[in-house]
């Protein structure tokens, strides 16, 4: 029996696989973010990251710096991993996804699950990370990126040895627009202090980069103000976050700043995440409500599927 397309249910939130090892993350049939993961990469990443307007608010890469071409719009890494660098680029290592494991469309939220290898400079894999990315539509046209990673030890089992560092697991590097130094940004966190001088190296809540971005073409070319909120999840270890901000246009959680973490088969290491693409300025309170709903929901599990042609399934735990 044919079903009338009238009657079909169109899910809002769609993760949509693309050719070229891309997939594009989609509500209401409009992309506002898409997963680059091809070998062509030194590490898989997130770009663009649309705003409101449909204008990307990150980039790829340093606007004054070539030995920044690791800054890859929004991505993770991580400078010591059992004493190898998986930060910067030319170190001989790589983080390669190995395979996805389920893509859940829905009406509140699109989920997808993937699990990468972090690989050494002989391509053995010292550590496995498992993603879960979840867009969830806003009022107003704004959406969030929640993210789930779970770091492990490979299927040998061995150790894993994260040394402290300024510089993991996730980092995003903002338009040029958006920055303080090369465009009309502001860097605010959540206890209200302002700029990379009295924010750098601080524990927050949250931090935001909020700014202009360009939007339409020629004659109807104008700008808007929009931003990025990063947030940090309190059931994190070590919540709340120390930051790594830069006035350059990037910020980042510093999970390892003061100090390392061992990850052991039984031991492994879960952070949660979420960035808000907002229009308008940085309001605190607006942010408030966002870190509540963050914190009320639960996070994600990966299982073996129970419906037809489904070989895993990704979902909200029940707690």
């Amino acid at each position: 029996m044919f079903t009338n397309a009238q009657d079909a249910h169109l899910d809002r939130c769609e993760i949509v696989p693309q050719a070229g090892h891309q997939v594009s993350l989609q509500i209401d049939g409009v992309e506002k973010l898409r997963w680059h993961y091809g070998d062509e990469y030194p590490r898989p990443f997130f770009f663009p990251f649309n705003g409101p307007s449909g204008s990307s608010l990150t980039r790829m890469g340093h606007p004054g710096a070539q030995n920044h071409d690791h800054h890859q719009s929004v991505w993770f890494a991580h400078n010591k991993v059992n004493g190898l660098d998986f930060w910067a680029n030319g170190k001989g290592t790589r983080i390669r996804q190995k395979m996805w494991t389920a893509y859940e469309d829905g009406d509140t939220e699109a989920i997808m699950s993937t699990v990468s290898g972090w690989f050494d400079t002989d391509d053995k894999e010292v550590m496995e990370q498992e993603m879960i990315a979840s867009l969830i539509p806003m009022p107003n046209n704004e959406h969030a990126l929640e993210i789930q990673i779970t770091m492990r030890p490979p299927d040998n089992g061995a150790v894993v040895e994260l040394e402290a560092t300024n510089f993991g697991f996730l980092a995003v590097r903002v338009a040029k627009s958006l920055s303080a130094h090369f465009g009309g940004g502001t860097l605010t966190n959540s206890e209200g202090q302002i700029d990379e001088k009295n924010i750098f190296g601080k524990q927050a809540r949250w931090m935001d980069y909020s700014g202009p971005i360009a939007v339409g073409q020629g004659s109807d070319r104008t700008s808007v103000t929009e931003g990025i909120t990063y947030f940090d999840h309190p059931r994190n270890p070590r919540y709340p976050t120390y930051w790594h901000v830069r006035e350059d246009g990037w910020m980042g959680a510093s999970f390892g700043m003061h100090e390392g973490t061992t990850i052991t088969k039984d031991s492994p290491l879960t952070l949660r995440y979420l960035l808000h693409a907002h229009s308008g300025s940085y309001d605190h309170d607006k942010a408030e409500l966002v870190q509540q709903a963050f914190a009320a929901r639960p996070g994600f599990e990966v299982t073996k599927g129970t419906r037809k042609h489904r070989q895993f399934e990704v979902k909200r735990r029940v707690e």
